[in-house]
């Protein structure tokens, strides 16, 4: 397994999130740069006086990844300016059914399939030539232990993160020949806003700090697939291999029935 070369550049969407901003605060350190987008301003400005502290230069963009056209060019620009060697495809956003199973507002799916895929694929789109043009970077795409049989509480939530996990062992089957690396990270239940808003059990909670020293180091290793809590990792997996009526009646056992 190739090892990655430290990266010294890195660039985080959604880095107002739990996840996104532990991560940043572990990649804050002297002589590294980090390039953050968020559309929490105070956040932003909060989280970007902690890295400097710790040593790092911080570039902040406050954008929404919605409005694509101008996300992609803000992005083609820090390309030029900077030499990106590490980019964390980290914002995203839920939506569920309901606590009375009335189902998703057609508004949240959009919006969701707006954040959590075109604009993730857009951000690799857009930064991808500047890594193609050097031959080495690499790319962390955020896809869920969500991805791997679709919980009935959160459908279209799952679809997106399993487009994510797809699209990210794609890319690292184009891009390896390349040298450049792609990672798929799937969380399990990390604790953030996001988090509590979800419906259901969450077992194996871990903190934002945990999750983002545990994502680095297998960073660091060029691991394709990065699934934690292992507990979590398995069962999930397993769900997606059993027939799927097994699978269903045992979310509906553990309260993931819809």
């Amino acid at each position: 397994m190739k090892r990655s070369v430290t990266p010294m550049t890195v660039l985080i969407t959604g880095a107002t999130g739990g996840i996104g901003g532990a991560l940043a605060e572990v990649y804050a350190q002297a002589g590294n740069t980090l390039i953050l987008q968020g559309r929490n301003t105070v956040r932003l400005t909060e989280l970007a006086g902690l890295c400097e502290a710790q040593g790092a230069r911080v570039l902040t963009q406050a954008l929404d990844m919605r409005n694509r056209d101008e996300f992609s060019a803000w992005l083609q620009e820090i390309c030029l300016q900077e030499k990106v060697d590490l980019l964390i495809v980290n914002a995203g956003v839920n939506t569920n059914i309901g606590p009375e199973g009335a189902g998703e507002r057609w508004d949240d799916v959009q919006e969701l399939i707006e954040v959590n895929v075109l604009a993730a694929m857009a951000t690799v789109h857009a930064v991808l030539p500047s890594f193609r043009a050097r031959g080495a970077g690499q790319i962390v795409l955020m896809s869920s232990l969500a991805a791997y049989f679709g919980l009935p509480v959160t459908p279209s939530y799952c679809a997106s993160k399993a487009a994510m996990k797809a699209y990210g062992e794609a890319l690292r089957g184009w891009l390896a020949p390349e040298g450049i690396q792609v990672n798929v990270i799937m969380p399990g239940y990390v604790e953030s806003q996001m988090c509590r808003d979800m419906p259901g059990p969450k077992p194996f909670l871990w903190s934002p700090e945990k999750a983002a020293r545990f994502i680095k180091l297998r960073l660091a290793r060029n691991q394709s697939r990065i699934s934690f809590p292992f507990w979590l990792s398995s069962g999930s997996w397993w769900l997606s291999v059993l027939h799927p009526a097994i699978s269903a009646r045992i979310l509906r056992l553990l309260n993931y029935g819809g």
